[in-house]
């Protein structure tokens, strides 16, 4: 196989955009965006979604597709970009594809497994439970559809909740006997370069973007989708903090402080889930792009 896929993945806030459009540029290909929020339109401050100027130097799919009332998958994820990479390899035989969202990462070099179409039936039934009862009945729920798979989920998840319960209620049998771990064959070689900098670097980043996110108008972009926050799409860090600085519960400084702090604890987690993955290679992001080229030689 001569057709390569590039990842280029790690930590918010490490450079990854930066070092995608880089190498993108030497290969002279596309590159796929793998973050779970950039592809909303709408919230491009919040996201730290490519520029303007950034999608004209490379070419990007997937970012900025979806309205945030439209609900999408790591698994959906898996379905367009697998359709759409023939498209791609007829332009040439390497793709990049950066992003942070470990799933959606996943699902493309890995895979996810087939899993039943959820029936409009049950996801309007499932959505009425959580209107009128709240996230903690289908909490109890899935703990007793599917004990395995509530003790490993984030319980204040709602998206994930909610799939889980409907996933159990399509199948009648629980979510985790569904998931086999098994990854597909995929008929491309895969290529992972997780960035990473010294701990306290990356924090600072991470504490400097924010502040520039406030600056180019975090706040604004905030109040613009405030009337739509129940919406999974808005359940990022970012948002949660400025909508409870409208909603009264935390000052302007206490929202921005735990902007920062909450984004310093999903890059942790982000660290921890790569490190599992024996087939990343890591690099300084001003490495990435030399190193790229010399493990696709």
């Amino acid at each position: 196989m001569t057709r390569t896929l590039i990842v280029i993945t790690g930590p918010t806030g490490v450079g990854k955009t930066a070092a995608a459009i880089q190498l993108a540029q030497r290969l002279n290909c596309d590159i796929i965006n793998a973050d779970s929020r950039q592809i909303y339109r709408g919230i491009p401050i919040c996201t730290a979604a490519p520029t303007p100027e950034e999608l004209a130097a490379a070419k990007h799919h997937f970012v900025a597709f979806k309205d945030l009332e439209e609900s999408y998958s790591a698994a959906q994820f898996e379905s367009d970009v697998m359709n759409l990479l023939p498209e791609l390899w007829q332009q040439g035989d390497t793709v990049v594809m950066c992003g942070g969202s470990m799933l959606y990462v996943d699902a493309v070099c890995r895979g996810i497994d087939q899993l039943p179409d959820i029936s409009p039936e049950v996801r309007a039934a499932v959505k009425e439970k959580l209107a009128r009862e709240g996230l903690e009945s289908l909490v109890a729920e899935l703990e007793r559809l599917d004990p395995q798979y509530a003790a490993t989920i984030d319980r204040k998840n709602t998206s994930r909740v909610c799939h889980g319960v409907e996933i159990c209620r399509q199948a009648g049998v629980p979510y985790s006997t569904l998931r086999t771990g098994t990854a597909k064959q995929r008929d491309f070689n895969i290529i992972k370069l997780a960035l990473n900098i010294p701990r306290d670097q990356l924090f600072e980043r991470i504490n400097r973007r924010v502040d520039r996110m406030i600056e180019m108008g975090l706040e604004q972009e905030a109040r613009s989708v405030y009337h739509l926050r129940h919406l999974n799409s808005l359940n990022t860090v970012g948002m949660k903090e400025m909508f409870a600085l409208f909603d009264g519960t935390m000052d302007r400084h206490t929202a921005i402080e735990r902007i920062k702090k909450n984004t310093r604890v999903y890059a942790k987690k982000q660290l921890t889930w790569y490190r599992r993955d024996n087939e990343i290679t890591w690099v300084m992001p001003e490495d990435a792009v030399t190193t790229a080229l010399q493990l696709l030689d």
